[in-house]
C-alpha cells in the first residue's frame, strides 16, 4: 500500500513537470499495485481466520477441554441435584406441617366433641338436683362451646357442673 502511495505521489510529481504519457502509465501502476496490496491483505485475513477457526477446532476436541466440558457438566448435574434435593426437602416439610395440622384439628374437634359428651352426661345425673331454666341453661352453653371450638369454656362449664354436684 506504501508502495502504490509512492507511485501515486510520483504521478502527482510528473502532472506538474508536464512529462506527456508517463503519468498515465504510472497511474494504472499504482491502482494495480494497490488492487494487490487489498488482495494480499484479504488474502492474509482470510488465511489467518481459517487458522483460527482450525486451532480452535482442534482446541475444541482436545482431551483436556473435553475433560474440562465433563468435569462442568457433572458440576451442573450436581448443583441440580443439591437444588432438587433442597426444594424436594421444603415439600416435605411442608406436605408434613399440613398434615400435622390437619391431624390437630381433628383431634381437638374429637377431644371437644368427647368433652361436650361428657358435660352431657354429668348434666343427666345433676339434672334432679337443678331447676328446669338452669338446666336448659348449662346444655345451651354446652352446645355453644361445643359450636365455637372453645375448649377452655367447656372446662370451666365442666368445673361449673362439678362444684354443682
Amino acid at each position: 500500500m506504501f508502495t502504490a502511495f509512492t507511485v501515486f505521489i510520483s504521478v502527482d510529481l510528473l502532472l506538474s513537470l508536464a512529462v506527456p504519457g508517463l503519468p498515465e502509465l504510472m497511474t494504472q501502476l499504482g491502482l494495480a499495485i494497490l488492487l494487490s496490496a487489498f488482495a494480499l491483505l484479504l488474502i492474509t485475513g482470510l488465511f489467518v481466520l481459517i487458522k483460527m477457526i482450525i486451532a480452535s477446532f482442534f482446541s475444541y476436541f482436545s482431551a483436556s477441554q473435553r475433560l474440562q466440558r465433563r468435569l462442568l457438566f457433572i458440576q451442573a448435574q450436581q448443583d441440580r441435584l443439591k437444588l432438587l434435593f433442597y426444594f424436594r426437602t421444603l415439600q416435605i416439610n411442608y406436605f408434613n406441617e399440613l398434615e400435622r395440622k390437619r391431624l390437630l384439628r381433628a383431634s381437638n374437634h374429637q377431644h371437644i366433641h368427647s368433652l361436650s359428651k361428657a358435660i352431657d352426661k354429668d348434666l343427666q345425673m345433676i339434672k334432679q338436683q337443678l331447676s328446669k331454666l338452669a338446666y336448659l341453661q348449662l346444655q345451651q352453653e354446652n352446645a355453644q362451646y361445643r359450636d365455637q371450638q372453645d375448649v377452655e369454656a367447656l372446662l370451666k362449664l365442666q368445673q361449673k357442673i362439678g362444684a354443682i354436684v
